[in-house]
């Protein structure tokens, strides 16, 4: 199973998601890969802390051979580093993809991502971190991914950037990927004693938008997450927080299995 988790707005907790999501699934012995396609490098840091810094092979080195064809390319296996987390492992992000974007966008290298990632072998999941933009990276993500997962605050400025946000991901569907699914709209930061934020998730599930049932909490627990780069599964599994990230997988691993089951069905 591949996930992109992707949100254009920036802020949304993207990166935070997308390693605690995939901490939680290499605790419970799925052989696991973050992609970091965001220059500012926030999932790796999260996953590697200061070993990010001295890090050789990263996927700007991935993409600088797609840009510049070789016909004895390294292998993508080459590329992924292991964290200190079992099971769990990253192809790292560095600046230098900022640089790489364009070159890349003019020459149409949209699919090599999903071309690379097809081809890995022993991983269980793949959860893949997003920069806030719809450009070449995340557009190759949401071509080599099998669902998507968005990242929500709830504000109004928020809701309507979310619209947009869903006709861009059904484009992509609709021109790459036909077997993209919108997994559902995560709501991050939720406040419950304020009104606002409830009234705004009411009215998102009454326009029918897949916003999922688990909520994550603001807590300041997530930014010592950060500093001490461990994923809330490994900081403080009892931490409400780190609860609600794991009835948040528990949710999409139902869901997908019901999905699965409904295929089987229809196939029989």
């Amino acid at each position: 199973m591949k996930r992109v988790v992707f949100n254009q707005k920036g802020g949304v907790g993207k990166s935070t998601i997308a390693c605690n999501l995939a901490a939680i699934a290499a605790s419970r012995g799925k052989r696991t890969l973050v992609v970091d396609l965001d220059p500012q490098a926030n999932s790796t840091r999260y996953l590697l802390g200061a070993a990010a810094d001295s890090l050789e092979d990263t996927a700007s080195g991935f993409f600088d051979q797609v840009l510049n064809f070789k016909l004895r390319p390294k292998p993508t296996e080459d590329f992924i580093a292991a964290t200190p987390f079992e099971n769990l492992f990253v192809l790292p992000a560095d600046a230098a993809l900022e640089e790489l974007q364009a070159k890349l966008e003019s020459r149409y290298k949209i699919y090599k991502l999903r071309e690379a990632l097809d081809s890995l072998e022993g991983f269980d999941e793949v959860w893949i971190d997003t920069p806030p933009a719809l450009h070449f990276f995340t557009r190759s993500a949401l071509i080599a991914a099998d669902a998507c997962l968005i990242p929500f605050d709830c504000d109004e400025f928020a809701r309507r950037a979310l619209y947009q946000l869903l006709e861009n991901v059904a484009e992509i569907r609709a021109d790459h990927n036909g077997e993209l699914q919108v997994e559902g709209i995560v709501v991050n930061q939720f406040q419950p004693r304020a009104n606002l934020p409830q009234q705004i998730v009411d009215e998102l599930r009454g326009e029918g938008l897949p916003v999922l049932k688990t909520m994550l909490s603001a807590s300041v627990k997530i930014k010592e997450s950060h500093q001490q780069a461990k994923p809330m599964i490994h900081l403080d599994r009892g931490h409400k927080v780190a609860q609600e990230f794991a009835a948040l997988y528990d949710e999409l691993a139902a869901a997908c299995r019901a999905q699965q089951r409904a295929a089987a069905r229809k196939r029989a």
